[in-house]
């Protein structure tokens, strides 16, 4: 008999990723390597799962993406989920604000084969947007926000800018674990993930929808949009 009474929530979800995951993800020994490496390298473990990068990888081939933007490059797990989807004349930028970050990104990058289509740009992301504006930076297809909570209002803003009609918005972290909806929450990132769901309520260019999320990484959400 399934013991389900005896397991806490968490870990049923975490058991059905684990299923879903066995069922509908080939094996692949180079994101195991880059899960490992990363870990060895003592970032953060705060990847997106497995479940999550393939559906990552699936909106950016349904959308035919051939430029894609990425903030928050972490270790590369999601940029090397984004950019297989590329085709060999694509490009994805990465921006990182934290050079050992991005120094663990490259080499995980090289290792899965995917660096010639990938550029990793260091430093504070509002500034590299900027600059990318700057220096006439064609549009984006897809672009994925996956940074510092707090200035998700401002990824939002800069996303627009740099995105054309059509183009794809995805923002992940955005139920935290529940306590989006904790007006009174002194979180920094829960209020800065509030204020971006206040300015996506206003904002009259892009068309979004919320997915709740449960898994391996516990109760969380992605934001997806397409600009209009």
């Amino acid at each position: 008999m399934w013991r389900s009474m005896e397991m806490s929530i968490y870990e049923i979800w975490n058991e059905v990723d684990l299923y879903m995951n066995d069922k509908l993800i080939q094996p692949d020994p180079i994101l195991d390597e880059v899960l490992k490496a990363n870990q060895e390298a003592e970032l953060p473990a705060i990847d997106v799962s497995p479940s999550q990068g393939k559906f990552l990888h699936l909106l950016a081939s349904l959308k035919g993406a051939k430029r894609i933007l990425e903030i928050g490059t972490l270790g590369g797990y999601s940029t090397i989920w984004l950019a297989r989807a590329l085709p060999k004349d694509g490009q994805l930028i990465t921006l990182e604000l934290s050079a050992h970050h991005a120094e663990v990104a490259r080499a995980n990058l090289k290792r899965a084969g995917v660096n010639h289509l990938v550029e990793v740009i260091v430093g504070p992301g509002l500034d590299t947007l900027a600059v990318l504006k700057d220096r006439g930076t064609d549009p984006f297809d897809l672009i994925f926000i996956d940074a510092d909570k707090p200035n998700n209002p401002n990824y939002l803003k800069w996303a627009l800018e740099l995105s054309k009609r059509g183009s794809l918005i995805i923002c992940d972290n955005v139920v935290r674990q529940g306590h989006v909806v904790n007006s009174e929450s002194e979180d920094e990132n829960v209020k800065g993930i509030r204020q971006f769901m206040n300015a996506l309520a206003q904002e009259k260019r892009i068309s979004a929808t919320a997915i709740q999320t449960v898994g391996s990484k516990g109760y969380d959400g992605f934001i997806v949009g397409i600009v209009e």
